[in-house]
C-alpha cells in the first residue's frame, strides 16, 4: 500500500505535485471547502492525473490535514494499494423519506465476496442520517465495517456537495466498497459533552424531525435555553445538542440540528429522534471534548490490526464541536494522531453527522462526535 497526503488552496494552489501513483487499485479522497463548486480547477487537476483511479470527496465545514485544521482548501489522500479492490456507486437521494432506500440500494450495489468496509458520504441537508446507516446496514453482514460522513457548509446549512464521476452534484449519497483479505479497517467515535438540565420525553416526532418535549413545542423550548443566541438559529443550536438516552444503555446517541421551522415550531435533526424517547440536553466540556477524541483515536487503534507499515486515518468530526472550541479545535486532531499507530497519516473533515460503530457492533449516525477510520493492508 502506498499512501501520500496533498494539499490545495484556493489562494496558493498545490501544497506539492501531485504523486504519480494512479491505477485501477488507486483511491483518492476528497474533502473541500464549499467554495470549490465556484472554482473546479483543482478537482480537474485530480482528474488528469488520476484518470484510472476512483475519485471520492465531499464538501466541509473545515478541513483536517493531519494536525492542522484549514479553509478554503483542499484535503486530499491518494491511496494504491498492492493487493486490495476497490468499487465505488452513487445514488441520488431527494428528499430525507427516501434514506433507507438510498442506503439500502447503495448496500445491495456493494455486496460481495472479500467486502471488508465501505466508506460513505452523503449530501448533508436532503438526508435522514440514521435511515440512511438503517438501509445500509440491512443489506450487510454483521462483519462489514461501515464508516463516513455528512458533508458540510460551515455553519451556513445553505447547500452542500458530493463528488460524483469528477463533478460537484448536490442531492447524493455516493460510497466507496473496500475488498480484499489483507485489508484491515478500524474504527472509533466518541464524543465528550456533558448531559445537564432535566430528562425529557419526545411526545411528538415525525422521523427526524422534533415538534414536542414534554407536550411543549421543540423550538420554544431551544430558543430558552439558547436566550440571545437563539437568533443564530440553526448554527447555535449546535451548543446544545440532544442526546437520545437508551434503557439501561451508557452510550448516549447525539442528535445535533439541521434546521428550524418557526411555522411548525419544529427542528429538523440530522437523524431519527423517535416518539416516547427519553432524551437530554447537552452542553460542552472542553477537557472532555478534547478526551473524547483521544478515546476514538485509540478506540481505532485497537480495532485496526495488520503488520506496521502505511495507514490512512480518516477523522470526522462534527461542526459543532469547531464551533464550541474554536480556538482550542487543533487539540482534538492532534490528540488523534498522538494515539494513532505509527505510519498512520490523517486527513478529515468537520461534518454535519457522522458515521461509524460506537465501539462494536453496527454503525449508526452520530452527532457532535470524534469519529476516526482507519485503513491498512497488510
Amino acid at each position: 500500500m502506498e499512501l501520500a497526503l496533498v494539499r490545495h488552496e484556493l489562494s496558493a494552489g498545490w501544497s506539492q505535485e501531485l504523486p504519480a501513483i494512479d491505477s485501477a487499485s488507486t483511491l483518492v479522497i476528497v474533502f473541500g471547502a464549499p467554495e470549490y463548486r465556484d472554482d473546479t480547477r483543482a478537482l480537474a487537476d485530480l482528474r488528469r492525473a488520476y484518470p484510472q483511479a476512483t475519485i471520492i470527496g465531499c464538501s466541509t465545514s473545515g478541513e483536517i490535514f493531519e494536525t492542522k485544521i484549514y479553509d478554503e482548501s483542499l484535503a486530499v489522500a491518494i491511496v494504491r494499494f498492492d493487493n486490495a479492490t476497490i468499487r465505488d456507486v452513487a445514488a441520488p437521494i431527494k428528499s430525507a423519506n427516501e434514506s433507507a432506500a438510498t442506503g439500502a440500494s447503495i448496500a445491495e450495489a456493494l455486496a460481495g465476496d472479500g467486502l471488508k468496509g465501505i466508506f460513505v458520504l452523503s449530501d448533508g441537508l436532503q438526508v435522514n442520517g440514521s435511515e440512511l446507516v438503517r438501509g445500509l446496514a440491512s443489506k450487510l453482514p454483521a462483519d462489514v465495517v461501515v464508516t463516513g460522513g455528512l458533508a458540510g457548509d460551515g455553519p451556513r446549512f445553505e447547500r452542500t456537495w458530493i463528488l460524483r464521476d469528477g463533478e460537484l452534484v448536490s442531492g447524493m449519497v455516493t460510497a466507496v466498497g473496500l475488498y480484499g483479505d489483507e485489508l484491515h479497517i478500524g474504527h472509533g467515535s466518541k464524543g465528550g459533552w456533558d448531559p445537564f438540565g432535566p430528562r425529557r420525553q419526545v411526545t411528538r416526532s415525525e422521523g427526524n424531525v422534533l415538534y414536542e418535549l414534554d407536550g411543549r413545542p421543540a423550538l420554544a423550548l431551544y430558543k430558552e435555553y439558547l436566550g440571545e443566541r437563539a437568533e443564530g438559529l440553526p448554527a447555535t443550536g449546535l451548543l446544545f445538542p440532544l442526546a437520545l438516552l437508551g434503557d439501561g444503555d451508557e452510550r448516549l446517541v447525539v442528535r445535533t440540528i439541521l434546521g428550524v421551522d418557526e411555522e411548525h415550531n419544529s427542528l429538523t435533526f440530522a437523524g431519527d429522534v423517535p416518539n416516547g424517547a427519553r432524551v437530554q440536553l447537552m452542553k460542552a466540556n472542553f477537557d472532555r471534548l478534547i478526551e473524547g477524541a483521544e478515546e476514538a483515536g485509540e478506540g481505532a487503534s485497537a480495532t485496526l490490526g495488520g503488520d506496521d507499515g502505511p495507514c490512512l486515518a480518516l477523522a470526522i468530526s462534527c461542526v459543532g464541536r469547531r464551533l464550541v472550541l474554536s480556538a482550542r479545535t487543533e487539540e482534538e486532531v492532534e490528540a488523534t494522531l498522538d494515539v494513532l499507530p505509527e505510519g498512520c497519516a490523517q486527513i478529515g473533515f468537520y461534518s454535519y453527522g457522522e458515521i461509524s460503530p460506537y465501539s462494536s457492533g453496527p454503525c449508526e449516525l452520530h452527532n457532535q462526535t470524534m469519529t476516526l477510520t482507519t485503513i491498512r493492508e497488510g
